[in-house]
């Protein structure tokens, strides 16, 4: 059996680690999260937005339309580093996705799902430059910037 002694350091070292890897924060119930910028395609159309992940791999997601923010979806999803996650969303007209995702490290992913508007990909935890790879842009579209946001151009 275990002292608090013992434990202590693991415990210090595992904060310390997850403090060296990026932002985390206590929400409510003292479950420490950590947050990631998300980029979706749905439906040939750009969403941005952001994960919360907790340290039990559960999580939520929040994304908006670009060009429509009033558009927007939550969800949930649950993940591990061996299988990878799963989630459902709603959105605020109605739509409902459901989707699959790879985890690239514990801050990091990329994903595709269907939804009642038609297919999804996207990214989360990388830059829009670092997410291409992983978005399905609709013809010939190019992810650009308009000043400080995301935008598909031609």
């Amino acid at each position: 059996m275990k002292t608090q002694s013992s434990r202590t350091p693991l415990v210090v070292l595992i904060a310390g680690c997850i403090g060296l890897a990026g932002p985390a924060t206590a929400a409510a119930g003292g479950k420490l999260s950590a947050t990631r910028p998300v980029i979706a395609i749905v439906d040939g159309e750009l969403f941005v937005g952001h994960a919360r992940g907790y340290l039990d791999g559960s999580g939520t997601i929040a994304i908006h339309a670009q060009k429509n923010p009033a558009l927007s979806c939550r969800g949930e999803f649950t993940s591990s580093p061996e299988l990878g996650g799963n989630g459902s969303m709603r959105c605020s007209d109605g739509a409902t996705a459901t989707y699959r995702f790879q985890r690239e490290g514990i801050f990091r992913g990329h994903g595709t799902g269907t939804t009642s508007r038609g297919e999804m990909s996207f990214a989360y935890g990388f830059s829009a430059d670092e997410a291409l790879p992983y978005l399905n842009l609709p013809g010939k579209k190019k992810l650009g910037r308009s000043g400080s946001e995301l935008t598909l151009v031609d």
